[in-house]
């Protein structure tokens, strides 16, 4: 799990969000998805905000800013490393 902590915080339904909690993605969560008829941003979104345990409408509403370093992270969770041998 990854903590990100917001630029911009926002308030969605009287909640207030500094920062999100993302944990890393399981297969299954592809997979939900992908069965989702939506564009690819709108997946992403719901990919997003799941892994995060929020609304969808959290995510909608950050900061461009702060959205692009949730996708940096997205990004750095689905990176293989490769393994070297002694």
């Amino acid at each position: 799990m990854q903590t990100i902590k917001l630029i911009e915080p926002i308030t969605i339904n009287n909640s207030t969000y500094e920062q999100l909690n993302i944990r890393r993605p399981k297969v299954r969560d592809r997979l939900i998805v992908e069965r989702m008829k939506k564009t690819e941003a709108e997946k992403e979104i719901m990919m997003i905000a799941s892994l995060a345990e929020v609304e969808p409408a959290v995510i909608e509403e950050l900061d461009l800013a702060d959205y692009a370093k949730i996708q940096g992270i997205f990004a750095d969770f689905l990176e293989v490393t490769p393994q070297t041998s002694d």
